[in-house]
């Protein structure tokens, strides 16, 4: 029986080998700081690009499209390898995916041009996936009264991680070069992935085809009303994120505020908001239950969308309105992935379905931000992420 949008259904345990090592403090933090870094390999290009085309004699907007491979590359993997968790060995599979994700890094670094350097990355974005194949396991075995907490805490790192990418791997970069950024990230990588295969439980599961998890998808959201709710909602939610965070930046070095690409980049610290936010979250969902924090969080979501609006004439709005929706998506991230993960039984498909959806929402909206910017200035971008946010909560809003 699927869970109702109140709150999620617990599964029984899966049966493993090894210590239950999961529900220790020390066990989720390495689970967290192994998030962080693997989830900082698909920003950390983005920072860089100043930098690599000065290296190979080009136009910073002639390569940007390396950061676009990244995340193409993360998508591929999403749908490939994520599923994987609901069959696969999870050791090993972390082992083999840290490995490869290192030997990219690795390619990356000593990349002779960019049509390398664009392989590398991509298949260092498809191999970084582990984070993913981390929640389901936290949700799995965290004490059912602290289920969202335990996922909250390995979200926390996530998004600390990408703050870290964008922000210390630009001024990495500027002090060492761009080259040894993504050295030292594959020695991160390689350390901190290996060290979390090693606590892992060795699983008995069952032997699906590699394409089962892909294959299994449509009939699982089909099946599950909450999934499917999840799904959208957060599509919604990470939309109107990306359209507004993407064209930050356009906003903040125009002809209004004027600032320099490094000023503008360090509006990425109010990610840091994320860190804070998620346990908060966890612990609502846990009490309340993940509709009540999901309503909660789109509602503070609106109210960020007009503070942007008027953060295009007042820099002080958009401090506020940037803590806002940081706050929203990361609170709806926390409740909706973890309703995703509990009410089925197949949780890394399930949690492929949701972060694949979400990953849809955000690259179409940004997608169309940049054109409304275009044609109708910040605004344009404001009604973008107001238009995501209706359909995400509209087109759920009935119960089935």
């Amino acid at each position: 029986m699927p869970a109702t949008t109140t709150g999620v259904r617990h599964r029984p345990p899966v049966r493993d080998r090894g210590p239950r090592t999961t529900s220790s403090g020390l066990f989720l933090t390495l689970i967290a700081v192994c998030s962080a870094v693997t989830a900082a390999n698909i920003y950390l290009a983005a920072p860089l690009l100043p930098l690599i085309a000065r290296d190979f004699g080009s136009a910073p907007s002639a390569i940007a499209w390396i950061a676009s491979v990244a995340q193409l590359g993360y998508a591929v993997g999403l749908l490939f390898f994520a599923p994987l968790g609901d069959s696969a060995n999870r050791r090993r599979l972390v082992t083999v995916l840290t490995v490869v994700t290192t030997v990219a890094l690795a390619a990356s670094a000593a990349a002779p041009g960019t049509g390398a350097l664009a392989g590398a990355v991509f298949v260092a974005s498809a191999a970084t996936v582990i984070p993913q194949l981390l929640v389901p396991l936290v949700a799995e075995r965290a004490p059912a009264d602290r289920r969202a907490f335990h996922v909250a805490a390995v979200i926390s790192g996530l998004f600390a991680g990408i703050v870290a990418a964008r922000v210390v791997g630009g001024l990495a970069g500027q002090a060492f070069g761009w080259r040894w950024v993504f050295a030292g990230s594959g020695v991160l990588t390689l350390t901190l992935g290996l060290a979390t295969a090693l606590v892992l439980p060795s699983t008995r599961r069952g032997g699906a085809g590699f394409f089962a998890g892909i294959a299994a998808l449509p009939g699982l959201l089909r099946r599950s009303p909450d999934l499917w709710r999840a799904c959208v909602r957060q599509a919604g939610m990470f939309g109107a994120w990306s359209a507004l965070w993407t064209s930050l930046a356009l906003l903040l070095t125009g002809p209004r505020y004027g600032m320099s690409t490094a000023t503008a980049g360090l509006f990425g610290l109010f990610g840091l908001a994320a860190s804070v936010v998620a346990p908060l979250a966890g612990g609502l969902v846990d009490r309340f239950g993940a509709a009540k924090v999901v309503r909660r969080a789109y509602l503070v979501a609106a109210v960020s969308v007009p503070l942007f609006w008027l953060g295009g004439h007042v820099v002080a709005a958009l401090f506020a309105a940037a803590i806002a929706i940081h706050a929203a998506l990361v609170a709806s991230h926390v409740a909706n992935q973890t309703l995703a993960l509990t009410t089925t039984t197949t949780p890394a498909t399930a949690n492929t379905a949701y972060v694949v959806s979400g990953f849809a929402g955000g690259a179409l909206a940004s997608a169309l931000a940049g054109p409304a910017f275009g044609h109708f200035g910040w605004g344009g971008v404001c009604a973008v992420a107001a238009t995501w946010l209706l359909i995400g909560w509209g087109a759920t809003a009935a119960r089935r």
